[in-house]
């Protein structure tokens, strides 16, 4: 019987032959990403930015915020960060 046809009572159903290779378009994908970020991205500099980011949204904290803010990290949901005070 034609594996697109009809498959009888009791009888297995078997899976199709399917597959995708999408390294080349994730490689293309890569290469489009790169270029659009342009020469002078420093990767380095854009986490640090990213880290210093953070530590700044959770700095100065009310009382009331930072116990959830610890109840979060305790909870492992937020990952321990800063000193709780903005260098501002």
């Amino acid at each position: 019987m034609s594996s697109h046809g009809p498959v009888p009572p009791g009888e297995p159903v078997q899976p199709a032959d399917f597959s995708i290779d999408m390294d080349a378009h994730e490689m293309l994908r890569r290469t489009h990403v790169l270029a659009a970020l342009g020469s002078d991205w420093d990767p380095v500099a854009a986490m640090r930015g990213e880290e210093e980011a953070y530590d700044l949204l959770y700095s100065g904290l009310s009382a009331e915020q930072q116990r959830i803010h610890d109840e979060l990290v305790a909870a492992g949901v937020l990952p321990r960060r800063g000193g709780g005070d903005a260098a501002a």
